[in-house]
């Protein structure tokens, strides 16, 4: 990793040096359900509300990326169908410059109902689509970005992801993970898959990073450490995307220089917000 600068490093610069990230991963279109309480089973429920968004961790990732002033570009698979589609206009009007591997396979879907005030329950559909090394996109960005974050794809795309000068990853790249070394793995302690996953990739990352909800979180390996959770500056609406807006404020912390303590500040302070917003960022 490039030296660290001092503390406000971690905040967009100018429009004259603007920051260069990308996102290799997967898209989810998610359909959101707003609920009162969850059901209970054989309970029927009536929705407050309802709304679909191109969700799951690379597009939650890439959109907050974009919203911290980044040049965002993000690499991934989508199926040739109507959610794909959808999936990467809504990520183009967001900010976000979407290069996309095109599949026969549909587009993986997911409902989530939203709990106001508390947590969010997910029930995905279909198999992840995930970039492969192979797939004729614009590699060539990823090699000259100043971070990476990596979420899904096999291990070539893992390998062309390493070619940037910071490289974050989630253990739900799995396998992929095998074929390099990251700077860091963020994960939730409140995910069993997730904690499982990264202490079998640990001695491919850097360090590990253990995000812990009103707790805040830990980081160790190469040093160690601690933060505490961002206070949210409004009513708390719902968890999703929490995790994720985390690790896209901590990777564009890493990426412009930041120290490990104040990326994780910026991380935590991109999950506060998230809180407060409804569904996916």
């Amino acid at each position: 990793m490039r030296p660290r600068a001092g503390p406000h490093a971690a905040r967009p610069s100018s429009s004259a040096s603007v920051t260069r990230l990308a996102v290799v991963g997967h898209v989810e279109w998610v359909d959101f359900i707003s609920v009162a309480r969850m059901p209970r089973q054989g309970e029927v429920v009536h929705a407050e509300g309802s709304f679909s968004r191109a969700a799951g961790g690379g597009g939650v990732v890439a959109v907050v990326l974009a919203e911290l002033g980044a040049e965002v570009h993000f690499l991934c698979a989508l199926g040739d169908d109507p959610d794909g589609h959808a999936a990467a206009e809504q990520l183009t009007e967001r900010g976000v410059n979407v290069h996309v591997a095109w599949r026969a396979e549909p587009t993986r879907r997911a409902v989530t109902l939203l709990e106001r005030g508390g947590d969010r329950t997910i029930v995905t559909l279909g198999e992840r689509l995930e970039p492969l090394g192979s797939d004729q996109l614009e590699w060539e960005l990823v090699q000259d970005a100043d971070g990476v974050y990596f979420t899904a794809g096999d291990p070539a795309a893992a390998r062309r992801a390493r070619e940037a000068n910071v490289v974050v990853a989630s253990p739900r790249g799995r396998a992929a993970l095998q074929a390099v070394t990251v700077d860091a793995i963020v994960f939730s302690a409140r995910d069993r898959d997730e904690s499982e996953w990264a202490r079998r990739l640990g001695e491919h990352a850097k360090l590990l990073v253990e995000t812990r909800g009103p707790e805040g979180g830990v980081w160790w390996g190469e040093s160690h450490g601690s933060w505490q959770a961002s206070p949210p500056a409004a009513e708390i609406h719902d968890a999703y995307g929490c995790g994720d807006s985390f690790a896209a404020g901590f990777t564009f912390g890493l990426a412009t220089g930041a120290t490990v303590q104040d990326a994780a500040a910026l991380g935590a302070q991109c999950g506060a917000r998230c809180l407060t917003r409804p569904g996916a960022p």
